[in-house]
């Protein structure tokens, strides 16, 4: 079993943000797998489906980015998964617009989503796809610009993203992670 989890905040007045890029994910791969993200549990939606052999479980926490850590916690602990088996997908400021960069430990960078995963599963190693929103221009609060939708100018590296990440995430459903970095970091 894998579990797909994109980091964001629940509701209307973040759903094009920054923030919300591991939403925008998930909500993708959903699409492309026709799985309905919609149950409610674990503090999360969820959706679950099977995809190139493998049953596969997304997330989307609804605890807000900063107790992102609860929802994964809860469907650890009910289905005793494997952290192995998880990618989480979020916002980096310190990855270039429209680039993507896959890792598979490492600190929290100062991103309270992943702080509060790092927090809840007690580790540092899980596999991640690091979604590039680029750093604020000099004088923009981090979290003003964070809490912002793409500009239009933007739309198109932001489509090539969420592609290249969903894509990035099916070739790790048939590979190692490790594997993966190779292809997609390159």
């Amino acid at each position: 079993m894998r579990w797909i989890v994109g980091l964001g905040n629940p509701g209307p007045a973040y759903q094009s943000t920054r923030h919300n890029v591991g939403f925008m994910v998930i909500d993708e791969l959903a699409r492309r797998w026709n799985i309905s993200v919609t149950q409610s549990k674990f503090k999360a939606l969820v959706g679950e489906g099977h995809v190139k052999g493998e049953k596969v479980h997304l997330l989307k926490p609804m605890t807000y980015m900063n107790l992102s850590g609860e929802s994964l916690r809860a469907f650890l602990d009910f289905y005793k998964a494997d952290i192995a088996d998880l990618i989480v997908v979020y916002d980096d400021l310190d990855t270039p617009l429209g680039k993507i960069r896959l890792r598979y430990q490492g600190s929290s960078g100062g991103h309270n989503g992943i702080k509060s995963i790092i927090q809840h599963l007690g580790t540092q190693q899980f596999n991640r796809i690091r979604m590039g929103i680029s750093r604020p221009a000099p004088g923009r609060e981090i979290v003003d610009y964070v809490l912002s939708p793409f500009d239009k100018a933007e739309a198109e590296q932001l489509k090539t993203m969420i592609a290249a990440a969903c894509d990035a995430v099916e070739y790790a459903l048939e590979h190692p992670f490790e594997k993966a970095m190779a292809k997609f970091n390159g």
